[in-house]
């Protein structure tokens, strides 16, 4: 019979062996990679959040199905996959919900923060963290842009608003009362997300 310490060591196996698949455990590293971050103002219209944008870089192995093992990865780490899709074309955000995006295939581009925030440009194997509020919107892609989207299981109520003004002061009180994951998407419970978002406010009550 299996020890909960033996348990714990094949899970921790099990999730290194997905990030390598990702090309986010690189070989001769002694962790994940750390993520990029941005830092996104409220512009009046789109709310962002005060917590940073997580961005990992990582590159699938040849023949990996990038898609399949986001989708393993998000759900062991408690943000089920919810769905295989692309992303809007339009600036949008979501304000009951962080977000999670795998990129499973091709390329793209996409603005953050709304009209005025910055671009990236994201392929497969990399990982977007989007906290509750922050804009999105694709600008361009290539190579049948595939992504997974993932929310925290203690947020299953996720939704989908368009950029626009009449909403904003209602979406930044909800946004204000979504609660802290319970892990990073990509790395887990001992993952950098637990740090960089420190600044979590406490939920209204």
């Amino acid at each position: 019979m299996a020890t909960a310490e033996q348990g714990v060591i094949i899970g921790w196996m099990q999730t290194r062996e997905m990030l390598e698949r990702l090309g986010l455990w690189r070989a001769g590293e002694d962790g994940p990679v750390a993520p990029e971050t941005l830092q996104l103002d409220d512009d009046g219209v789109v709310p962002n959040s005060p917590l940073p944008v997580l961005l990992y870089r990582g590159e699938p192995a040849p023949g990996d199905d990038a898609t399949a093992t986001f989708e393993h990865l998000f759900t062991a780490h408690r943000w089920p996959a919810q769905w295989r899709g692309g992303v809007f074309p339009f600036h949008h955000y979501h304000s009951r919900a962080h977000e999670a995006l795998g990129v499973g295939a091709g390329w793209a581009r996409i603005q953050l923060g709304g009209e005025h925030g910055p671009t990236v440009e994201v392929s497969a194997g990399d990982a977007i963290v989007l906290p509750a509020g922050t804009g999105h919107c694709r600008i361009k892609e290539e190579d049948e842009f595939t992504v997974v989207g993932a929310y925290p299981a203690n947020q299953p109520e996720w939704d989908l608003l368009r950029a626009d003004p009449r909403e904003h002061d209602a979406a930044v009180e909800r946004i204000a009362r979504v609660p802290q994951p319970e892990a990073d998407p990509v790395d887990g419970a001992d993952g950098p997300l637990g740090r960089l978002w420190t600044t979590q406010p406490e939920p209204v009550r």
